[in-house]
């Protein structure tokens, strides 16, 4: 069964649609055999084994009560226990992951872009879940501060993506730490930062963003507040100000006006709000 499971499992983890296709099924055979009824006809126990390639489930189910005296169930049952165990390596991975993810980002800073795709900041959003351990969560807040550094393209994938509601909720949660939830409140005062894309300098790789798209692309490595995309009321396209970004952060969170005004006093970035 180990050896089964083994091999469903890279099936699964390949590219390939067939081959994960076959990683399915193999499992989902596996689980037929011990979720269903069993004959002491070998004829029909022969049909049986058919049945994992060919995938019919015309047998009856077991009751549940029935698995625990099945030895097949419980081979099953510890391995997916240590299956489970594997988590914490995996946690781990991830982590690596994102912190090799921030130190990209730092470097090559058009490489942001790419969180201007739904998808990718999907990514990012879905490891601020609850479900995740609190070092995940951490490390994937850090790495949306990165993404949404100097990107407004970004920001506003995260409001779409109703990002500020992820925060938020995990904010709230009981179950947040009080380490966490400090974190998120900084968070919270980098997002209501006034937005400034980046723009390129005569120094900056002129190869680091020479297949970008110019509509995806917010530029290379030092501030611009004049200049091209400067709108007639004096903000640059595509940005918000403080106070439409407080606004929206009203939705979900109470007091937001507090902040502001920390943020406006204290300056815990280094730049004034206005």
């Amino acid at each position: 069964m180990e050896s089964l499971l083994s091999l469903s499992f890279d099936y699964l983890s390949c590219s390939d649609a067939s081959k994960i296709r076959k990683g399915l099924k193999q499992l989902e055979g596996l689980l037929a055999q011990l979720c269903l009824c069993r004959s002491t006809n070998p004829i029909a126990a022969d049909r049986r084994r058919s049945m994992i390639s060919t995938g019919s489930t015309a047998q009856a189910p077991k009751e549940l009560g029935a698995l625990k005296d099945d030895p097949a169930f419980w081979e099953f049952f510890k391995l997916q226990e240590g299956f489970e165990c594997n988590d914490g390596q995996n946690d781990l991975l991830i982590i690596a992951t994102l912190d090799l993810l921030q130190g990209i980002l730092l470097v090559h800073p058009p490489s942001r872009s790419l969180f201007a795709r739904e998808i990718y900041m999907n990514l990012l959003l879905d490891l601020l879940d609850t479900s995740n351990c609190p070092a995940i969560q951490s490390s994937a807040l850090l790495t949306l501060v990165v993404a949404l550094l100097e990107q407004p393209h970004n920001t506003r994938t995260f409001e779409t993506l109703d990002g500020l509601l992820t925060v938020t909720s995990l904010f709230k949660s009981r179950s947040t730490g009080r380490e966490l939830k400090l974190k998120l409140v900084e968070f919270l005062y980098f997002y209501l930062m006034p937005e400034t894309p980046y723009t390129r300098t005569a120094s900056a790789p002129a190869t680091a963003i020479g297949q970008r798209s110019p509509t995806k692309r917010n530029g290379g490595y030092s501030q611009s507040v004049g200049g091209a995309g400067v709108g007639e009321g004096g903000e640059l396209a595509g940005t918000k100000s403080t106070e439409e970004k407080q606004a929206l952060l009203g939705r979900y969170l109470n007091n937001v006006e507090d902040l502001v005004e920390d943020l406006r006093g204290s300056a815990p970035f280094g730049a004034a709000v206005g």
